[in-house]
């Protein structure tokens, strides 16, 4: 769930060029369109890359695929050739109170160390916390966690990528079904997809 813009795209294919208006998708880290036809261009796949007069143009293995999106072109060009940290798109600022829940990855603890305090145990008030969530079962530590939250914090649910025993349809419910909100989606490893959950804004205490 990065970045959207309804605009027009321009395609050439082996033996065809197309046109269509419809909604473009910079994901963290794939390059989607829907409209008259569908694309999904993964940025390692990308060979050439450029931005003018509003358009940005994309070649791939696929064809040449230019998407109009006026001031967007160069900001979305950037954040393809100069992508951000995981640990940045995962929203980690120093000074946060993180907490990780069967997380087992010393290096990402030890990356988290070096911008936030990584607490030990699961304290109140968290400013973020990583779940890792390997089946449907640990699904039900969300309503726990959900109360270490601080107001404004986030939940990150960790589930492995393209799995038969978990679907995102599944994790995306059961955090719903606790009261929380979806807000994004992070590539968080070439194993692992990162969900993140919020409280609804309507729900937290006003700010003194």
């Amino acid at each position: 769930m990065g970045d959207q813009a309804r605009c027009t795209v321009r395609f050439g294919g082996p033996g065809s060029t197309q046109q269509s208006v419809g909604s473009a998708h910079l994901e963290t880290e794939t390059l989607a369109f829907r409209g008259g036809f569908r694309l999904a261009i993964p940025f390692k796949e990308i060979s050439d890359i450029s931005a003018t007069d509003g358009w940005m143009t994309v070649t791939f293995p696929g064809g040449v695929a230019s998407f109009e999106l006026g001031a967007r072109a160069p900001r979305w060009l950037k954040a393809i050739t100069h992508p951000k940290p995981v640990i940045d798109k995962l929203g980690v600022k120093p000074g946060m109170r993180v907490a990780l829940v069967d997380v087992d990855d010393d290096k990402f603890r030890a990356l988290l160390g070096e911008r936030a305090e990584v607490a030990d145990g699961l304290p109140q008030d968290c400013d973020l916390i990583f779940l890792a969530v390997p089946g449907r079962a640990a699904l039900a530590k969300l309503a726990t966690l959900r109360h270490h939250l601080k107001p404004d914090g986030a939940l990150w649910v960790l589930r492995p990528k393209g799995s038969p025993d978990l679907s995102e349809m599944e994790v995306l419910d059961a955090g719903r079904a606790v009261g929380l909100v979806d807000t994004k989606v992070v590539a968080f490893s070439a194993a692992l997809t990162a969900e993140k959950f919020v409280i609804p804004v309507a729900q937290r205490p006003p700010i003194a």
